[in-house]
């Protein structure tokens, strides 16, 4: 009997020691209350409406407007200093402000600039860019702001008096404008085209060409800098300007020309044309 009870007492302390070496259950945190729950669902719903309201306040702040140009092309785009202007770029700002967003402008050769619209690297071309059926294909434009017209730049001295007398020339245009379509036409012409209009100037005066064609405004430009040079009366072609914009993206579209419409009946347009052709 002694050693049974000896047994048992022993089974019975090997069963404390076991008890107390088990590991203790991790412990594990309450389900919140109903009103935990709900506060927390309030503050998502809170940080949620915060988020969509800064959405909504930078949407209505608008945003940024890139301008494709080519800052060659006085008095329509041109360097002053280090500032781009003129009367695209006052013109592209004053949309911009319509439209309650802020103007980026980015120069490039006038043959890149709609291929950067098109790949949405500029929201819009503006560089005093003709409409026509072959850019029509590739983007949309806006409604015209000005108009104007193809000209020949010639020497003093030359006896080159209209279009007529170009055929078998060789003409310097800017390359993808439209005097250079209009110098490819030419029978028997030799078209040189440069990267600047400028470049096509100095080669007229230099000799190496027999003349420049080029728009009116900018040939005017040129020749009040330049000596020996002058404009042939007559007009070869008659030609209006607009914004170019991707295709597809009607609604800048329709804001832009909607900004447009607002600075004509304004006499904006027609303040900042005559500013800069005054200052010519």
């Amino acid at each position: 009997m002694k050693k049974q009870f000896l047994a048992l007492a022993m089974a019975a302390m090997m069963a404390a020691s076991l008890a107390g070496c088990s590991s203790k259950p991790a412990e594990t945190k309450a389900p919140e209350t109903a009103a935990e729950t709900q506060e927390a669902a309030g503050e998502t719903t809170e940080a949620a409406d915060e988020s969509a309201e800064e959405t909504k306040e930078e949407a209505a702040a608008g945003g940024v407007l890139v301008m494709g140009t080519n800052a060659e092309f006085p008095p329509y785009e041109f360097y002053e200093d280090n500032d781009i202007v003129g009367i695209d770029v006052e013109i592209a700002k004053a949309i911009a402000e319509k439209m309650g967003m802020e103007l980026q402008i980015e120069d490039m050769a006038f043959d890149a600039i709609i291929p950067a619209v098109t790949s949405g690297k500029a929201d819009f071309g503006a560089a005093g860019m003709t409409v026509t059926e072959e850019r029509q294909r590739s983007v949309e434009f806006t409604d015209t702001y000005a108009n104007s017209n193809q000209v020949a730049i010639v020497k003093e001295d030359s006896d080159i008096a209209g279009s007529a007398d170009l055929e078998g020339k060789t003409i310097g245009v800017q390359l993808g404008t439209t005097g250079d379509a209009l110098a490819t036409e030419l029978k028997d012409a030799t078209v040189e085209r440069y990267n600047k209009g400028l470049e096509a100037v100095q080669s007229l005066t230099q000799g190496k060409i027999d003349a420049v064609v080029i728009d009116q405004a900018t040939a005017q430009a040129f020749v009040k800098k330049t000596e020996g040079i002058k404009i042939l009366e007559e007009k070869m072609s008659e030609e209006e300007y607009a914004i170019a914009i991707k295709k597809g993206n009607t609604d800048l579209v329709e804001k832009m020309n909607a900004a447009i419409a607002e600075l004509k009946s304004e006499g904006k347009i027609d303040e900042i044309v005559a500013k800069y052709m005054d200052a010519e």
